[in-house]
């Protein structure tokens, strides 16, 4: 940089000699001389700025809830940060990395944050998209920074041990050869491998690497081999236990009415994670502020469920025709899921939310992870309840059902992927498109015609229902239950 900033001298001077008084080249000339230092000035300050250390209290693993699994994993992992002479005496090599999997918000960050208050570590943060540029050579340069980072962190902490947390590593550790354009991808994760395979030469310190994904099929194989992430572990949903368990934390700070069944609103948040369950009890604090109540109460809790499933409640109203039409839709599906799984059925209302005009909340009697034939032909049988429901009644169908068809096809393809189907078990991308197409429609018509079936014998309880529904604007399932149990009886 000195020998450019001399020949930029020398010719300014020759050219101030040569045209004597005039002085325009020569302010073109620095011009351009100051926009190459801003320029590399920037690009300086880019390069220091990858890896972050978060600011803020230190979070324990009993602040998070809903993993013990993960929580017991991580913590045998972080044994040998802890225990190092015990390691050494049993002869184990340190692990170098490990990597987080799991659905978005499951807490992979919270994870690696504990894990450093845990070991008493230095900790930095990054994500894996800071490292990626047009330019090559600029991903490969900010993984050695992070790294020295890491290091000079620690010796000014005065500490033996740091964690390097990567989110969002599948951004910089993809299979190498899928990008034709450039190699900047393919040399940031050659990188990335030869730091992590440096790691445990120097006894004075030693960096564990921990990262997070939720595509591991995107991984490079040479990242998750012996030697560099030695450990994958799945940070899942929470089940039951540990829906109730998030929810309890994340409410001991808000003043909640005592007796709050905290259980029954884990049983309907099936398939939260835990930053949802974070936004429901945060939601429940501002609704029960917008009504000016000192403390949270039940109704709170279970209207933020259907904020953070559908989203904000809407202002717009449709004609009474329309909202007649969507509360004998909602009616056919809360019939169809009584019929099949009595007691299912946690709420019926008209209220628009998000794009969906009206909705049947249900609330599954335990968490599935497997699902049978029979509970996969169930779920579209409840889905075409609302559409059969308006024809039986109205003589026509809508577009509101468009929603519910598509929720169909897609049951009825995991029923043939799941070789669960008159097909056997295929491979569903080998399958002609005409021959998948026409098993989904034998899947969906047979439910269709049961459906039928079901419901062309309870006209009149579909309209008792829709005028409950239209009058009140939402129903519970007990007074559902109720009108279903009193038609019975008359019939």
């Amino acid at each position: 940089m000195r020998e450019l900033f001399a020949g930029l001298g020398a010719a300014g001077l020759i050219i101030l000699l040569y045209y004597q008084s005039s002085l325009i080249p020569l302010a073109i000339l620095a011009a351009f001389f100051l926009l190459l230092l801003r320029f590399n000035g920037v690009k300086t300050a880019r390069f220091s700025s990858v890896g972050q250390v978060p600011q803020g209290k230190e979070i324990s693993f009993n602040q998070i809830g809903g993993q013990e699994v993960a929580k017991k994993e991580l913590l045998e992992a972080l044994d040998f940060v802890t225990k190092p002479h015990k390691i050494r005496h049993m002869g184990i090599r340190p692990l170098k990395g490990v990597m987080l999997v799991g659905p978005p918000g499951t807490g992979k960050t919270l994870l690696a944050r504990a894990a450093a208050g845990y070991t008493g570590s230095s900790f930095v943060s990054v994500a894996g998209s800071e490292f990626i540029e047009v330019y090559a050579g600029v991903g490969a340069q900010r993984v050695r920074q992070l790294f020295d980072k890491c290091r000079s962190k620690a010796a000014s902490e005065q500490r033996k041990n740091a964690i390097l947390f990567i989110d969002e590593i599948d951004i910089l550790a993809g299979k190498r050869g899928q990008h034709s354009s450039h190699l900047e991808y393919d040399q940031t994760l050659n990188q990335l491998l030869v730091e992590m395979d440096g790691l445990g030469g120097n006894d004075d310190l030693h960096i564990l690497v921990i990262a997070a994904t939720n595509r591991p099929e995107a991984l490079d194989p040479a990242l998750l081999r012996p030697g560099r992430f030695d450990r994958v572990v799945q940070v899942d949903l929470p089940d039951l236990e540990g829906r109730e368990q998030i929810l309890k934390l994340h409410l001991h700070n808000k003043p909640v009415k005592e007796g709050l069944p905290l259980q029954k609103i884990a049983r309907e948040t099936f398939g939260f994670s835990g930053a949802h369950l974070e936004s429901l009890a945060n939601e429940a604090a501002i609704l029960a502020m917008r009504e000016g109540r000192s403390e949270i109460e039940e109704k709170h809790l279970f209207e933020a469920v259907d904020k953070v499933i559908m989203g904000e409640r809407l202002e717009r109203k449709p004609d009474p025709e329309e909202l007649w039409r969507i509360a004998v839709h909602e009616s056919g599906h809360a019939l169809v899921s009584e019929a099949l799984k009595p007691g299912s059925v946690s709420k019926v209302t008209i209220t628009p939310r998000g794009k969906a005009l009206g909705y049947v909340r249900q609330q599954p009697e335990r968490d599935y992870y497997i699902y049978t034939v029979d509970h996969l032909e169930e779920q579209i049988a409840v889905l075409l309840g609302g559409a059969v429901s308006e024809k039986l009644v109205l003589g026509s169908r809508s577009t509101g059902s468009l929603s519910d068809f598509n929720q169909a096809v897609e049951v009825a393809k995991k029923i043939v992927a799941s070789g669960l189907s008159s097909l056997g078990v295929v491979s569903i991308k080998e399958l002609p498109k005409g021959l998948l197409h026409r098993t989904i429609q034998q899947l969906i018509g047979a439910q269709e015609q049961s459906v039928t079936n079901l419901l062309s014998k309870k006209i009149e309880l579909i309209k008792e229902i829709a005028h409950c529904v239209l009058e009140k604007e939402k129903i519970s399932g007990e007074t559902l239950r109720r009108h279903i149990s009193s038609y019975s009886r008359a019939c």
